[in-house]
């Protein structure tokens, strides 16, 4: 595969976190956002992060949710939005499995192919954002606020398993030609009436996630109706 010279495409994984099933303070509902830093090499399957689990396997994990990546800059971003929370907003705040600096939603594509150490695995979706934001950090407003600016991070797929640890090099090694960004993606999605033509376009993106794909073409059945 060839490497695309596109927007940034490398950098240094400065976190991994994983975490196991605990009570949410305050109601106890069962999650799993609250993640840990993992020392050394980990192990990486078709599932993410060997040792790493979700409360609710309806709408997180599985193979097309495996890691999920979320940058920095975005803590810093929601930190200025809600200083009340900044404490509390840091690397693997929001359940993330990989921290990076330098690569953000304006530098990534649907079907991106990247290397994480031994790992190659390819984005298919952006994370949507859940209750479980706001219950951790106790700030109302935030989830809304990270969906509506589409700042909630992306998932992988794993193509390949094997090894990665802090301080390993992700690359982008592989990219979809004319491959929308995550943030047109937002963008078409958010749109009240988004032309067929684009959203036709985002469904049949080559690597975008199967639940997005029905998502999108029940879409476009309801506009041709309507």
């Amino acid at each position: 595969m060839a490497l695309i010279s596109t927007g940034n495409r490398a950098g240094t994984i400065t976190g991994l976190f994983a975490g196991s099933v605990q009570a949410m303070p305050g109601d106890g509902r069962p999650t799993a956002i609250f993640k840990q830093p993992v020392i050394g090499a980990m192990a990486v399957g078709l599932e993410g992060l060997v040792g790493d689990a979700q409360a609710d396997r309806k709408v997180h994990g599985g193979p097309e949710k495996a890691l999920h990546h979320f940058p920095l800059e975005t803590h810093a971003r929601l930190a200025a939005l809600f200083p009340e929370a900044a404490a509390t907003l840091v690397a693997g705040a929001l359940g993330e499995n990989i921290s990076t600096s330098g690569i953000e939603e304006k530098d990534v594509c649907i079907g991106d192919v990247f290397a994480l150490g031994s790992v190659r695995v390819q984005l298919c979706q952006p994370r949507t954002p859940c209750w479980k934001i706001e219950a951790r950090h106790g700030v109302d407003g935030m989830t809304r606020a990270v969906a509506d600016a589409g700042i909630a991070g992306w998932y992988y797929r794993v193509l390949e398993p094997g090894m990665v640890a802090v301080g390993d090099r992700f690359e982008l090694i592989d990219r979809v030609p004319e491959a929308p960004t995550l943030v047109r993606f937002w963008e078409i999605v958010h749109a009240h009436r988004p032309p067929l033509a684009d959203l036709e376009a985002l469904r049949d993106v080559p690597g975008l996630a199967s639940n997005w794909q029905s998502k999108l073409a029940q879409r476009i059945d309801w506009l041709r109706r309507n």
